[in-house]
């Protein structure tokens, strides 16, 4: 299976993964996922949020084990982020068939759509619609950098988007959902294979809008200038500042600049903050202080700041029961906090859900650097196979 949807997406160039919701590359690894599917005798289906499920038992029975991930990347992302979930939820069904294991429960396998938002900025777009985090309406005004919007490439890939809403009677029917995910930092790399989350830490994403006034590159003063650039670095550097004093996470990893000219003052530069903090409390001063720094900074220069929130995820502790009880089948596993969002964050609050980690020796994520050992990922399979077996074939 891994090696199958190894080359899906990769640019050349980079050696990254370009897999954006409902481009080519997203359209190969859904065919992917319906023929691991199908091939397994499961019951394939397709939900009205264009996540993917594939049923063992009665999808209406109610009280189903879910588990799954996400197929799409970041640009230029790395293997494992996402894949690594979905892979091993497949590979595990085959060992617990494997060990002859009887089902009490409905099993399902699950695919969410726009889980990195790297086309139209909004993160978990799949699951957010389908906790109704995310409403028709804001969903219908997303657009992507050439100006698309999100039902409009649904559309152009087949899929229909005016069906897109909350989906309560799904959620229902849904006891539990384990994600097994490779791990975004270090701190499994001196212990074990595997571990289990504790909670994500709140996050959000904001975008800062620098308005100056084009110009000359070779013939305005200095004096002369209103250039958004200056605004916009100085706001770069006092994110990096402030999150260092607060213990926190604060990083501009996405600029767009007008016009765009190597001999041009710009006229707007827009900047996409990505923030996180241990809790809300923090994270919300930190961002007011990243805030502050701008508009301070604008005057001098003047130049106009807008900003704009266009996410945001509270924290989100998951199920201590569910959390305690994986930890427990597994051994004693690590516990441990996140930093990173996934699906299983966003339905937190309306199913019990839980997060496996599988170690990451080199830390790095979203990156074509990313990496987890052969080893760790069989023992992660295991791990995944004990825990379902634990949910879903005991009797409630």
């Amino acid at each position: 299976m891994w090696a199958e949807l190894l080359p899906v997406g990769r640019s050349a160039s980079s050696g990254g993964y370009r897999r954006f919701a409902w481009n080519s590359a997203d359209a190969e690894c859904r065919a992917w996922f319906e023929e691991q599917a199908r091939a397994r005798g499961l019951t394939y289906e397709l939900d009205r949020n264009g996540n993917q499920w594939a049923w063992l038992g009665d999808p209406q029975a109610g009280g189903a084990v879910v588990t799954g991930s996400h197929l799409d990347s970041v640009p230029d992302g790395g293997a494992f982020d996402g894949p690594l979930g979905v892979v091993s939820s497949f590979a595990a069904l085959d060992e617990l068939r494997a060990r002859g294991a009887e089902f009490a429960k409905p099993l399902a396998i699950v695919n969410f759509g726009d889980e990195e938002g790297a086309r139209f900025g909004v993160a978990c777009i799949g699951s957010r619609l389908t906790a109704g985090v995310l409403s028709p309406e804001q969903a219908y005004g997303l657009r992507d950098a050439d100006g698309v919007r999100l039902p409009d490439a649904m559309e152009r890939a087949g899929y229909d988007p005016t069906a897109i809403g909350a989906d309560t009677d799904r959620l229902g029917r849904i006891g539990a959902f384990v994600e097994l995910h490779v791990e975004q930092g270090r701190y499994l790399a001196e212990d074990r294979p595997v571990g289990v989350a504790s909670a994500i830490w709140p996050h959000g994403r904001w975008r800062f809008d620098f308005h100056g006034e084009a110009n000359h590159a070779g013939t305005t003063r200095i004096e002369d200038r209103r250039d958004p650039m200056l605004t916009f670095a100085n706001t770069v550097l006092a994110a990096r500042k402030k999150a260092g004093l607060a213990g926190a996470l604060a990083t501009f990893g996405k600029v767009a600049v007008e016009p765009n000219g190597t001999n041009a003052i710009a006229s707007l530069v827009r900047g996409w903050l990505d923030s996180r903090a241990a809790d809300e409390a923090t994270l919300t001063a930190l961002v007011g202080e990243i805030e502050r720094a701008a508009f301070e900074r604008g005057e001098r220069d003047g130049v106009r700041v807008e900003l704009t929130r266009e996410s945001y995820t509270p924290v989100v502790d998951f199920d201590g029961p569910l959390r305690d009880r994986l930890a427990k089948v597994l051994g004693g596993v690590p516990v441990l906090p996140t930093g990173a969002g996934h699906d299983a964050g966003i339905l937190a609050s309306a199913v019990p859900t839980a997060m496996l980690f599988v170690r990451n020796p080199s830390g790095v994520s979203h990156s074509p650097a990313e990496h987890a050992e052969v080893a760790d990922c069989l023992a992660g399979v295991t791990a995944l196979a004990d825990v379902l077996e634990d949910l879903a074939c005991q009797p409630s």
